[in-house]
């Protein structure tokens, strides 16, 4: 990788090892919720956040490998905490945070196809807010 290249990746390598980070922890944050939710519409919220958990260890594992591979280097990844979720309210108030802190980290990004992934993890994201707001 060219002087330049490093110069231009070296800022958001440490955004995007944090992303990874708390998106992995996000996982078990919703999954605990999904086991606990209750109350109308509880079903619906139930199988929402269960698929958000199932998705987001490989969508955060995908944007790890993609940007280490575009990259040519391995990410230092610190220890970054969701909070803790006890309502879905709870959820989509954090889904929107989650979703500001992806669109704040693609700014500056050369590579398209890292930007493209993080797109994609908004909208699984868009999918589970619009079923926890509608569905349940």
């Amino acid at each position: 990788m060219s002087y330049i290249n490093k110069l231009k990746t070296s800022g958001k390598s440490s955004v995007i090892a944090s992303l990874v980070s708390e998106m992995l922890d996000a996982a078990n944050k919703i999954h605990v919720l999904h086991l606990t939710v209750t109350g109308n519409g509880s079903y619906a919220a139930h199988k929402a956040l269960g698929d958000l958990y199932e998705a987001l260890p490989g969508l955060a594992d995908g944007i790890a490998e993609g940007y280490q591979g575009v990259t040519g280097k391995l990410l230092e990844y610190p220890d970054v905490s969701a909070p803790r979720l006890k309502t879905v309210k709870d959820a989509i108030d954090y889904i929107d945070t989650l979703h500001n802190k992806i669109s704040k980290a693609q700014d500056g990004i050369e590579f398209t196809e890292i930007v493209n992934d993080l797109d994609n993890i908004k909208s699984e994201l868009n999918s589970a807010k619009y079923k926890l707001k509608f569905l349940s």
